[in-house]
């Protein structure tokens, strides 16, 4: 299978690196990996249109849904799995850790979340979604969520994704 790898490790300062290490896992369990940094556009509209274009191709997504830049996932990467998604594509996301959306938030924000109208609220006062799981419901619900890295994705994906 051809697999785009959706998330912020494009970002990351070893990110050549990281994907060549993500090629060899991906070439390992018997698929190809379509990583964001392969194209070569330098221009946001091309690279949106690049990685559109990867995820048109794609078999299956495998997207890194860990906290980025706060205490939710990549915008950017967000996008690519509601775009596969709507393409009907097979998306496993992955996280390190099993905690979920409230108790990633008090972690974040440093203090216990307190409570307004019976429902839990961040430190400015706006509701947490409390449904007992690890991402806003809109990622949770349709996506096959495992603990772990691009590995555990990748053995999900094999086992039935």
């Amino acid at each position: 299978m051809k697999i785009y790898l959706a998330g912020p490790d494009v970002f990351r300062p070893d990110a050549f690196a990281w994907a060549e290490r993500a090629r060899a896992a991906c070439a390992a369990a018997g698929h190809e990996a379509l990583v964001p940094l392969d194209g070569v556009e330098t221009t946001a509209t091309g690279i949106f249109d690049a990685n559109i274009d990867l995820i048109r191709s794609a078999d299956a997504v495998l997207a890194n849904l860990n906290p980025f830049r706060g205490c939710e996932p990549d915008s950017g990467t967000c996008v690519e799995v509601g775009f596969a998604l709507a393409l009907g594509k097979p998306v496993i996301g992955y996280l390190a850790s099993d905690e979920t959306t409230t108790e990633r938030v008090a972690r974040w924000q440093g203090q216990p979340l307190l409570e307004s109208q019976g429902r839990p609220v961040d430190r400015d006062g706006l509701h947490v979604e409390d449904f007992g799981l690890r991402l806003n419901l809109m990622l949770a619900v349709p996506l096959r969520l495992v603990t772990g890295g691009l590995e555990e994705a990748l053995a999900a994906l094999t086992n039935g994704g």
